[in-house]
């Protein structure tokens, strides 16, 4: 998965409480288990004006021109401002999968959605939780300033806004080191990939009969 140090993004605000994982990515578009492809259809039955199907050219779709996505100020955005228990309901990967595949690096929100707050450290998406009057106040920011944009620092756990205010904010130091390093659980398997193949060797040889018509 992509590193995640230190980001200087455009912020788009998505002023909604309780978003679900099927408002992020629906039902229907769940079929793949590939991590790439889900950007076009990441906020579907919002950001269209019709039904979206698997396999659909998103191109030719009439968009709704009143979704904050589909605004021009706002294309390119790195970074999602939301409000309170951002992706509640089912336990979906696919979600943090859409988000990432469409360019956002970091979410802000007063609260997350457990199951969806662990998965975005899974797939290199960085959730964080602040106050939600500092929320409040980078709304405002963000809605009142096209261009608004707030930079995000990993390591030093802070984020700087355009007028040089800095909050701080909590990640776990495990996670931290995951999303600096981009390792995701296959990633931290694979650093020990000589140890398991000396251990499977071992095993071989103290015990052979177990490898016996597994063709090894």
């Amino acid at each position: 998965m992509k590193a995640f140090d230190r980001i200087d993004g455009l912020v788009v605000p998505l002023d909604r409480p309780n978003v679900d994982t099927d408002a992020i990515i629906p039902k229907q578009f769940l079929k793949s288990i590939r991590r790439s492809g889900f950007g076009p259809n990441l906020f579907d039955e919002w950001r269209y004006l019709d039904h979206g199907e698997p396999g659909m050219d998103n191109s030719l779709r009439p968009v709704n021109p009143d979704f904050v996505l589909n605004r021009p100020r706002y294309h390119g955005a790195q970074i999602l401002l939301a409000r309170e228990n951002f992706g509640c309901g089912s336990s979906r990967e696919h979600a943090p999968w859409a988000l990432e595949d469409y360019g956002f690096r970091a979410i802000i929100a007063p609260s997350f959605a457990d199951i969806f707050f662990n998965n975005c450290f899974k797939n290199g998406l960085l959730p964080i939780v602040l106050d939600a009057g500092i929320v409040d106040r980078l709304f405002a920011g963000t809605e009142a300033n096209e261009g608004y944009r707030l930079t995000v620092d990993l390591p030093s756990q802070t984020i700087r806004t355009p007028q040089g205010e800095e909050f701080s904010f909590e990640v776990d130091p495990f996670r931290k080191h995951c999303l600096i390093e981009g390792l995701d659980d296959i990633g931290l398997t694979l650093i020990h990939a000589e140890e398991i193949r000396a251990f499977e060797e071992k095993r071989k040889a103290e015990q052979p009969w177990l490898f016996i018509g597994n063709g090894k």
